[in-house]
């Protein structure tokens, strides 16, 4: 058994992580931290908890928590890990961070677009992006993940295939991006009261979208250049679920014709076809976001455009778990060498 600690216990992400903790058979959690609730008892946070968790909330003391477990989750706002984290940490336990904090290489960039200070950018160079399936390999031997977040998961994985195989023109790339409320978390805010939700739909963010950096940055390593897009992400009057419409312009075969849809079902096989949670969809189904929710899975399907010589690729993601806790288990089963997909066998719930 390894022992696990998780700093914002009591934000929806952080619930997910212990309900998932909860079920794997490796990992004993030690420490529930939670800045707003120090010393009450996590079940009165979380009723879905009672009988189950006996355990009361502490603070977000990074340091004495590294002397108590072997990894600690850092389900927090952006800066909070920037701020805290030391040498000393880091050489005691690993860290998955599911903030922004260490996702974007460049300094400069991430304080541009987050508007906020990073305290600690000598770590930046050394965290891995935790995107299981496609940096595998460079996971296993960290000490500090960044754990991407649920639009960059989901719209990466859907078009990373097509850019990395060079079948679409990558700056081309429209994404169009809608999200249950929970992805904007639990904090009372007025833009998420059930008035303002139910019955309506929005974008946000139009043109600057903080994850547009870092779905450039990684689809960018996949083209093997600079890569700019549009991405606009919706608000959506549902709990969980994330759904991105992708669109880009095929690039034409040497004969001028278009790519088959078996030249661009073989280049989703060759990334996914032995990925446990990226399932493929057959040909003209489209993705939903109920035939994924409560699992770890990524749904995606594509349809070719044959008037326009465009391609249209959807996924679908269940926010709260591929979209953040759930991929921060498989980034930990990768650390620690157990089965990856421990804890998250899920079937998807419905209705």
């Amino acid at each position: 058994m390894i022992k696990a600690g998780i700093i914002g216990a009591t934000g929806y992400a952080g619930n997910e992580l212990v309900r998932l903790l909860m079920g794997h058979k490796e990992v004993e959690i030690k420490w529930y931290g939670s800045r707003s609730y120090i010393d009450e008892k996590y079940a009165s946070v979380y009723q879905n908890m009672f009988q189950i968790v006996d355990a009361v909330c502490m603070d977000d003391n990074m340091e004495e928590l590294a002397e108590q477990v072997d990894v600690i989750f850092t389900a927090t706002p952006q800066g909070f890990l920037a701020g805290v984290l030391t040498e000393d940490i880091l050489k005691k336990t690993k860290i998955i961070d599911l903030s922004a904090d260490f996702r974007i290489k460049d300094v400069a960039v991430y304080e541009k677009w987050y508007n906020i200070e990073h305290k600690s950018p000598q770590f930046i160079e050394e965290a891995v992006y935790g995107l299981c399936e496609v940096n595998r390999e460079q996971i296993k031997g960290a000490r500090l993940i960044a754990n991407p977040g649920c639009y960059t998961t989901c719209s990466i994985l859907t078009a990373y295939p097509l850019v990395k195989e060079g079948l679409i023109e990558a700056d081309t790339l429209i994404i169009d991006a809608k999200s249950g409320t929970s992805g904007a978390g639990r904090g009372a805010k007025l833009p998420n009261l059930f008035c303002e939700v139910n019955e309506n739909m929005k974008a946000y963010g139009v043109t600057n979208h903080r994850h547009t950096p870092e779905i450039e940055e990684q689809l960018g390593y996949a083209a093997g250049k600079e890569v700019l897009i549009n991405f606009t992400p919706h608000l959506v009057p549902m709990n969980r679920g994330i759904l991105v419409t992708e669109y880009a312009t095929l690039k034409k075969n040497a004969d001028g014709s278009l790519p088959t849809y078996e030249e661009i079902k073989a280049a989703y096989d060759k990334y996914y076809e032995k990925e446990k949670f990226v399932r493929v969809l057959s040909k003209n189904q489209c993705p939903e976001t109920k035939w994924v929710e409560g699992s770890n899975y990524v749904d995606i399907g594509f349809k070719i455009d044959e008037r326009t010589g465009r391609i249209i690729m959807m996924g679908a993601l269940d926010n709260l778990v591929k979209g953040a806790a759930g991929q921060a288990v498989q980034n930990m089963n990768l650390l620690f060498g157990f089965e990856e997909s421990e804890g998250l066998n899920l079937v998807p719930m419905f209705p």
